[in-house]
């Protein structure tokens, strides 16, 4: 049909992309440039930017009526994105451009005045579904090395908008940007992670900590200030599993909404996120018009660290219940509902008291009972419940650091192999770590034997542990055997898990 041009496009919902077809039509009247189908701001604005790009790469913008609707029209869109279908939609509609071969591509790109091309945040997700949908994807170079993550797609990054009118009407085609094979990306760690090593002592919180990667569990540490909970905690990354390719691409595509975008040189190296305590409930799980991620979205498949945690507001705490137990994210707003991933792992610190010497054998605490009561109600019994390993992280002997040269510490790479070991019998099973298991499958799982039962009665009467914290305590001690080598749950194994339940009195 004359006057009227189709092209293909993505918008951002969560970390999908959603296909939106770029109609531009052409019809007679007075001049007049509008953009139909829920354009936020920045789109609507992109009537000047593609005016002056159009004109400004040497084409004649047309002195008719332009309308272009950004398919399905009940979808919200938002960015500047749409900037190179649409100039792309106006010069076809308008007869300077034509090309049977535009429905085979996908276009994505925002323009400056003067035509070049500037990168846009979210691409790896249009990557995904661009790939999916057998398309060929034309986007800014500045993109090209994100993109290029996803493997088979015919990717043709571009400068500027007459490169690309190029690559359709004369023999300067666009050069395909080479893809690598995902296993060819050695370059997957900016620096080298912290080191078990570096660690001396504490040999009771790097047990936990190892059961913890091994399982995906997560730890609650506490004990008097400067008796290394940070430190063990930032070295957890380093014994956990290496992550997979399909782990590394979700972690990639939430990164890559974010304003800060993806950083290719942080490929497959797991995320650590260590928000302050004066964050905010929308800071920590996500929020704001679009929707973006919080910091337990941007920690999937990695570690969420919480210092100070009776320091965050009670209900920013009680927000993490839900993503603790179900790995998701839902955030819900008039327009439309984004739900993102946020199976995390869970590793925080606390003092005993206000003041942090309470029980420490080199100092003396000063805080009243009415204080460490008010102090430790900050953090509600159901929250502390969903924690599966509780330890307590007690002060080094003052001699103890002078003679460390008598001790060696273990590697992480020595820890880490243990964990990849166990962590392979818990995916051979059921193709999830032990503290992803349902009540059903626990039960399928472990076969407690009659004095183990009786042990167990004993222990939930004596210690009023709920259910919630009985099924954690089977996880725990299914990790234990795992670590083990042992094909069934001992009662060595359900004694020590028990060890690790809520010591902290609420």
């Amino acid at each position: 049909m004359t006057g009227l041009a189709i092209l293909q496009s993505r918008c951002q919902l969560g970390i999908q992309a959603i296909e939106v077809c770029v109609e531009t039509h052409l019809s007679n009247g007075l001049p007049k440039f509008l953009i139909v189908g829920l354009p936020e701001a920045a789109i609507k604005e992109s009537k000047d930017r593609v005016r002056s790009a159009i004109t400004n790469s040497q084409f004649s913008f047309p002195s008719r009526r332009i309308t272009v609707n950004l398919a399905p029209a009940d979808l919200p869109k938002e960015g500047a994105r749409f900037d190179l279908p649409i100039a792309l939609g106006i010069l076809t509609a308008s007869g300077q451009l034509t090309s049977d071969f535009l429905s085979e591509y996908e276009f994505i790109g925002e323009l400056a005045l003067s035509g070049d091309l500037r990168p846009v945040k979210g691409v790896l997700p249009m990557a995904i579904a661009a790939k999916k949908s057998g398309r060929k994807l034309i986007l800014p170079k500045d993109n090209a090395d994100e993109a290029n993550l996803i493997e088979g797609l015919e990717l043709y990054p571009a400068e500027n908008l007459l490169q690309v009118v190029a690559h359709f009407i004369s023999e300067e085609k666009l050069i395909r940007h080479e893809t690598k094979s995902l296993s060819q990306l050695t370059e997957y760690f900016s620096g080298e992670l912290l080191d078990f090593a570096d660690v001396q002592g504490q040999p009771h919180a790097k047990r936990a900590l190892e059961i913890a990667a091994a399982g995906g569990h997560s730890v609650l540490m506490f004990g008097p200030p400067g008796t290394g909970k940070t430190m063990l905690a930032s070295r957890l990354p380093s014994i956990l599993p290496d992550m997979t390719d399909e782990e590394a691409l979700e972690v990639a595509a939430i990164a890559s909404i974010t304003p800060k975008g993806f950083d290719v040189g942080s490929w497959k190296k797991r995320p650590f996120r260590n928000p302050h305590h004066t964050a905010s409930s929308v800071a920590l799980v996500g929020g704001g018009t679009p929707p973006r991620p919080g910091e337990i979205s941007l920690s999937h498949h990695g570690v969420l660290f919480l210092d100070e945690l009776p320091e965050f507001k009670r209900h920013v705490l009680e927000a993490l219940r839900e993503p603790l137990e179900s790995g998701t994210i839902t955030i819900s707003r008039a327009a439309k509902q984004v739900e993102f991933p946020a199976r995390f792992q869970l590793i925080a610190a606390m003092n005993p008291c206000p003041c942090g010497y309470l029980g420490d054998t080199q100092a003396e605490c000063h805080c009243s009972e009415e204080k460490i009561s008010r102090y430790r109600q900050r953090l509600s019994g159901p929250f502390l419940d969903r924690i599966d390993l509780h330890i307590e992280v007690a002060r080094l002997p003052k001699n103890f650091l002078i003679d460390q040269q008598k001790f060696t510490a273990e590697k992480s790479s020595e820890v880490q192999q243990r964990v990849i070991i166990a962590r392979e019998k818990q995916l051979n099973r059921y193709k999830k770590p032990n503290a992803a298991l349902s009540s059903k499958e626990l039960e399928q799982l472990i076969q407690l034997t009659h004095p183990q039962r009786e042990w167990l009665k004993n222990a939930l009467e004596k210690l009023n542990i709920s259910a919630r914290s009985y099924h954690r305590l089977l996880r725990v001690s299914r990790t234990i055997a795992d670590l083990a080598g042992s094909e069934t749950v001992e009662l060595a194994h359900l004694s020590e898990a028990l060890n690790y339940r809520p010591k902290i009195e609420v």
